[in-house]
């Protein structure tokens, strides 16, 4: 049947390379056929397929099943087979051969449309299927997914749930590993702290036994000294009671010395029975017994003194009266002579001046005198200088601070060890003294920027150099030479500067007079011993060891001062202060009373410094005067000298035995 040769010729077309190709699903089937709706037209290849149908010999009736058609619908099929039945009806209608070519030709045409519309409805079909299975996979796929998301996010929590469980369990083993050693710690740290609680208490313990030991025999060894003192104290006031009561014999009044050596003896009474009480003394109890028995001595030596003064006068009294009584005789022969025989001119008799034995107990008047004096130039200065060291102006505090920096500063630099620094040190004051502007501070200062500023800078200068013999010399005694050179030329170009030190050096140290201040009637024993030099504190008097310190400080400054000039200066002059003023104070010393400790210390400061300049100066004399101190001074020193006190006495001997070995 032809029909079946229409469907075996599309079926042969689709399975021509031509039918393989592929093309776009989204395009238009009419616009990539070529097909146009409007205008029906037949393709070049429908003659060609009319040819082939109606030369075609074989007919076969069997229908052949295309097997595109095996797998369409049964609508799909039913509409074919009408369609078939259609065109072969019209097949046999046709009776011209180009009547039935057209009509072929339109079977074919419409064969071919239907085959494109069968095949179109077949791929919609199988897309639609096609994306229902996607539909389906993809639900599927995701039902999957979310359940395998949902097992493994199951999974995840139990292997977190798990780790998190051993975690838990680690550290809870090792938290109660960790508190196991920490007990175990604490333990050993609780055993450790009882055994070294026990050796520190077992060490205070013996350290403070030791320190209980220790304070208790330096205690009964201060209780010892201060017996000792008390019974010297009271060996010293029996005798002035016994020299007391020869004061009517020899017409002395020692009414004072008594009544002060009773108060002495009650106030060390006192001390004794204090310390005795709280169990032993203290250092200030022991220091406040050495000087009392100090000043016990001291009075001892005045009344023994004033008893030998008295003793001589009254020698010399009985024999003045003897004397008198001789020349009443002998007028009273001469004129019984007269009488008798003729008048002639009678010899005239010098009276004998009786000569006064034993030491003094003050220096000469000339010396006291100048002492005075130099006291009362001191006073003066102060006095005037009172209004400007008192102002509490503001402008007047800065000039005043300004003006005292100015000279004190480069005192405290003087340096030991390089001589351009004492030259700078000199210079800076010298310009200073002269009206030149000086710098201190980053503050320029002038002197006649008050009208008291000179008298105040001299005073306050004085006032330095002493206080650095007293502090600065006190502790290196190599620093009393370079301090001397400025003070030697200072006081050389400025004598103001040279008395006001003089006597500040007179005020704080007496035995550089020498001078040796009487208790006076009425005063307390702070006020006397602040004569003496010591420094009182809120009823607190200094130790003698550092009195002792300050006093050699500054005789050694003194000594230097008396034998250096000035090295850079042109002026041949005499010294301001030479080292006749040491001779006369070292033989006013020897011709001195010796006091307990003082004396020795400030004689083998002042031999040590400045011996070997007065050797060169005076010579053989001062040899003799060496000599004399050794044979004659220095027993009466070591009488007085307790044994506490023996240092100072010590080093002595030793100077005077080696300086006068070499003499000999």
């Amino acid at each position: 049947m032809p029909a079946r040769r229409y469907w075996e010729t599309l079926e042969a077309l689709q399975d021509s390379s031509k039918g393989k190709l592929q093309y776009n699903r989204r395009w238009s089937s009419e616009n990539a056929l070529g097909i146009n709706e409007s205008t029906v037209a037949l393709s070049e290849y429908c003659a060609w397929v009319l040819d082939n149908v109606n030369n075609g010999t074989e007919a076969d009736d069997t229908p052949v099943e295309s097997p595109l058609l095996e797998d369409d619908s049964l609508s799909i099929a039913a509409h074919k087979e009408s369609d078939k039945r259609r065109s072969e009806e019209s097949l046999k209608e046709a009776e011209s051969p180009s009547q039935l070519r057209m009509d072929k030709a339109m079977e074919v045409e419409g064969s071919i449309m239907l085959f494109e519309k069968a095949h179109k409805m077949k791929v919609k079909e199988d897309l639609q299927t096609r994306l229902d299975m996607c539909d389906q996979f993809s639900k599927s796929m995701a039902e999957k997914s979310a359940e395998q998301l949902k097992r493994f996010e199951e999974m995840m929590e139990l292997k977190q749930r798990q780790e998190r469980h051993q975690l838990l369990e680690q550290l809870e083993k090792g938290s109660k590993e960790a508190l196991g050693q920490q007990e175990k710690l604490k333990e050993e740290h609780r055993h450790r702290a009882k055994l070294l609680t026990l050796k520190l208490r077992e060490a205070e313990q013996q350290r403070q036994q030791e320190i209980e030991r220790v304070r208790q025999e330096e205690g009964r060894e201060r209780m010892r000294r201060l017996c000792f003192i008390q019974q010297e104290v009271l060996q010293l006031v029996q005798k002035i009671q016994v020299d007391y009561k020869q004061q009517e014999a020899l017409r002395v009044d020692l009414s004072a010395y008594d009544q002060r050596a009773n108060q002495i003896c009650g106030i060390l009474s006192t001390v004794v029975r204090s310390s005795s009480e709280r169990g032993f003394p203290t250092q200030d109890d022991v220091g406040l017994g050495e000087r009392s028995l100090q000043e016990m001595q001291m009075l001892a030596s005045t009344i023994e003194k004033e008893l030998t003064a008295a003793e001589q006068r009254k020698k010399a009294e009985e024999e003045a009266a003897k004397e008198k009584q001789k020349e009443a005789q002998l007028q009273q022969q001469q004129q019984q002579q007269q009488q008798a025989t003729p008048q002639t001119p009678a010899p005239v008799r010098d009276q004998k001046q009786t000569k006064q034995e034993g030491l003094q107990k003050r220096a000469s008047k000339g010396t006291l005198q100048r002492f005075l004096e130099l006291q009362k130039v001191l006073e003066q200065c102060q006095n005037a200088c009172e209004e400007l060291a008192t102002c509490k102006d503001l402008q007047t505090k800065k000039i005043r601070a300004d003006l005292q920096r100015a000279v004190t500063t480069p005192v405290s630099q003087i340096s030991t060890i390089s001589g351009s620094q004492v030259r700078d040190t000199f210079d800076k004051i010298n310009n200073f003294l002269m009206g030149k502007p000086t710098v201190s501070a980053g503050r320029t200062i002038l002197v006649s920027q008050h009208p008291l500023g000179l008298e105040f800078v001299c005073l306050k200068l004085a006032g330095k150099l002493v206080s650095q013999g007293e502090e600065e010399v006190a502790s290196h005694h190599e620093s009393a030479f370079p301090i001397a050179f400025v003070a030697s030329a200072l006081w050389e170009r400025y004598p103001k500067v040279g008395e006001l030190f003089l006597a500040n050096l007179h005020k704080k140290c007496p035995y550089a007079v020498p001078f040796y201040p009487a208790f006076k009637e009425g005063s307390t024993l702070e006020e006397y011993q602040r004569l003496l030099g010591y420094q009182v504190k809120d009823n607190i008097v200094e130790q003698q060891d550092s009195f002792l310190k300050r006093m050699s400080g500054m005789i050694r400054l003194y000594a230097a001062i008396m034998q250096v000039r000035w090295p850079y200066g042109t002026n041949q002059g005499n010294h301001p202060h030479g080292l006749n003023h040491g001779w006369h104070w070292l033989a006013q010393m020897v011709n001195m009373e010796p006091l307990s400790d003082i004396t020795a210390t400030l004689l083998f400061d002042f031999l040590e410094v400045c011996g070997n300049a007065m050797i060169k100066q005076y010579q053989g004399q001062f040899w003799k005067l060496l000599l004399l101190i050794k044979d004659q001074y220095f027993p009466k020193i070591a009488k007085i000298t307790t044994s506490t006190e023996m240092g100072s006495a010590s080093r002595l001997q030793h100077f005077l035995e080696a300086s006068c070995q070499g003499f000999g």
